[in-house]
């Protein structure tokens, strides 16, 4: 929808934004433009970048990194200003799932970032990861993944402020589009365009063939996904959701079924992995503060300008 706007690109997922950020000391200085150049052939070289499904020319983006100035998030926006180009369109975005868990990296690469989350029912979150074909962790981890991202949310919402976070009902949108896309535009400051309530004629440009789960993309917007889990997830599950999930889904207008509690040893198996999850922010927070040590090294990018959403 949003890469349908005349303004804005958004292209397929990438893997090179959180994972240059975690990698970045070994690309050392990047004052130095041999080092930046070898931070870009590390973006456009390697397949696990993801880069290939942008359809820029390597070379092209490898001497724009170069000739950009030495802050991680200007090398990165680069690559990303370059797929803008390639539509004739000023504003650029980005997104991926694990996003949410990392906006505090984000709003650092990228200060001027608006962030727009899609939140939808949880327990049809859990249902469709039980049919990715690459999600193999488990239900546990299905049902923590959603509680996190409602958590950082929450905190997005705290700290940005309406200025700086946006989220929209998955249900909503699907439902009738209009009026979400007309207060998404509103948030990012560009003129509505009913080119948005017609994603499925770009998606063969936004989602690449090979990622058969989005099929769907291909399709006009339809309910039909709306409340899967009733059919989808079995009783255990249902409830497993409910009791660990409740306050956030009524939060978010979600209504309980009631459904049973679930077996005892499967809430303690969901509290241990969530337990985990929770002391995550306490390692993050470990991070920014040897970040902050006065040998490294700003990455902030001041001039950089995006668009982040995630589903």
């Amino acid at each position: 929808m949003l890469h349908a706007h005349p303004s804005i690109a958004v292209p397929p997922e990438t893997r090179f934004v959180l994972e240059a950020y975690w990698n970045r000391r070994s690309f050392g200085d990047l004052r130095d433009p041999q080092r930046r150049r070898a931070l870009a052939r590390w973006i456009v070289a390697r397949p696990e970048t993801r880069f290939v499904d942008l359809k820029l020319d390597p070379e092209d983006v490898t001497e724009r990194i170069v000739a950009a100035p030495g802050t991680l998030g200007t090398a990165l926006a680069t690559v990303f200003r370059a797929y803008g180009r390639r539509f004739d369109k000023p504003r650029w975005g980005d997104k991926r799932p694990s996003y949410v868990t990392n906006l505090a990296i984000l709003t650092r690469l990228f200060p001027h970032a608006q962030i727009v989350h899609i939140v939808r029912d949880g327990r049809d979150c859990v249902a469709s990861l039980k049919h990715m074909p690459w999600h193999h962790h488990g239900i546990f981890h299905s049902v923590s993944a959603w509680a996190q991202a409602i958590d950082h949310g929450r905190w997005a919402a705290r700290v940005l402020g309406p200025s700086g976070y946006h989220e929209i009902r998955y249900e909503n949108i699907v439902s009738d589009p209009e009026p979400e896309l007309r207060a998404l535009c509103a948030f990012l400051g560009h003129r509505y365009d009913a080119a948005m309530l017609e994603p499925a004629s770009l998606a063969s440009i936004a989602v690449p063939e090979h990622k058969s789960w989005h099929a769907r993309t291909r399709q006009p917007l339809d309910t039909q996904q709306i409340g899967r889990w009733r059919a989808d997830l079995t009783p255990d599950e249902i409830g497993l959701c409910e009791a660990v999930l409740g306050a956030r889904l009524r939060y978010h207008g979600y209504e309980v079924s009631g459904a049973p509690a679930p077996p005892l040893a499967h809430r303690l198996r969901y509290e241990r992995l969530a337990l985990r999850h929770r002391f995550a922010p306490l390692k993050r927070s470990a991070i920014r503060a040897w970040d902050r040590l006065p040998t490294t090294r700003s990455i902030s990018d001041d001039a950089s300008e995006a668009t982040i959403s995630y589903p």
